[in-house]
């Protein structure tokens, strides 16, 4: 019995990280070969205007570096180009620039592309050095742009993308519904939400999919979260496994209902993550660390009438 019930694309998480070092090009090539749709990844700048693909602001807990990335060189001696990651096969710090490279070889031009852009970075200089290189290649409007969207976490960065990368999608990341609605919704046309805050709402989605807007979650690697994402026809699952969703989502394909029956719902109900108490919590603490790297959150009215200092394309 083969289903017609519209499923998930499967994105990578930061590649396929459970395997091979996350945000490497080796993790993304591995997400790829496995059959992914898109790839999701991190973005920040070293001193000397190199556009990384990693997580954390810090070196030390994936890399034999240490420090920030925004006080550390790229090029040179001492530079973060010979850096190698703690987990095994060592694999460099790849650029924004090789990144986008993988994506345009002719094999790769269906694979699309979530840049995580953390809140740490200064949106202008950011995006300015990323329209540089999309621009640089070939047919970039048509064979690539589209392609990528931009996830913002911040309402301050929203202005700055409009205006430097108007061409690009863009995101809300994070995990405050109240957020999402009150910056954001007039402002993205996708919402990247933390599985678990989806999981207790239903209005949300139902808004999100009555309006258009396409809705991702992340980070879901457990077959049974996998299953409760497929329930709620959502566009895209963000996962560490990218094997493990895409052998289940051929499974669903052959017969939807059997397999939706083999996966229990009990997580919804045994696993404290989804209760309202800890995801008050999270969300403060979340919130809290998003002003210490960008600055207090801004009225609605003043954000989009704020002048944008240092802005260039060039």
């Amino acid at each position: 019995m083969s289903s017609a019930v519209p499923l998930p694309e499967c994105w990578g998480h930061r590649g396929a990280s459970a395997a091979f070092p996350e945000n490497t090009l080796a993790s993304f090539e591995a997400a790829i070969r496995e059959g992914a749709d898109g790839i999701e990844s991190d973005v920040h700048v070293s001193v000397d205007d190199v556009v990384v693909m990693f997580h954390d602001p810090a070196l030390n807990r994936t890399t034999n570096g240490q420090g920030l990335i925004r006080e550390q060189r790229w090029h040179g001696a001492d530079g973060m180009e010979h850096l190698r990651t703690v987990k095994q096969p060592p694999q460099a710090i790849p650029t924004f620039a090789e990144t986008v490279a993988l994506l345009m070889r002719t094999e790769n031009r269906h694979v699309k592309f979530n840049v995580d852009v953390k809140a740490q970075n200064h949106p202008a200089r950011l995006f300015a050095l990323m329209h540089k290189i999309i621009s640089s290649h070939d047919n970039w409007e048509t064979d690539l742009a589209p392609r990528i969207v931009l996830g913002l976490w911040h309402p301050t960065f929203i202005p700055h993308a409009k205006t430097v990368l108007p061409y690009l999608r863009r995101s809300y990341i994070g995990e405050d519904l109240s957020i999402a609605r009150k910056y954001f919704w007039d402002n993205v046309e996708v919402f990247s939400m933390k599985f678990d805050v989806l999981a207790t709402v239903n209005g949300e989605k139902k808004d999100c999919q009555a309006t258009g807007k396409k809705l991702m979650v992340w980070t879901v690697n457990d077959a049974e979260y996998m299953i409760e994402a497929a329930r709620w026809n959502i566009d895209v699952i963000i996962t560490d496994v990218p094997k493990t969703w895409l052998e289940l989502r051929s499974a669903l394909q052959v017969d939807y209902k059997k397999v939706i029956a083999q996966h229990s719902r009990l997580f919804l109900w045994t696993n404290w993550k989804f209760y309202t108490p800890f995801q008050i919590l999270d969300r403060q603490a979340t919130h809290r660390d998003l002003e210490i790297a960008a600055g207090p959150f801004p009225t609605v009215d003043s954000f989009m009438s704020a002048p944008l200092v240092g802005l260039s394309k060039a």
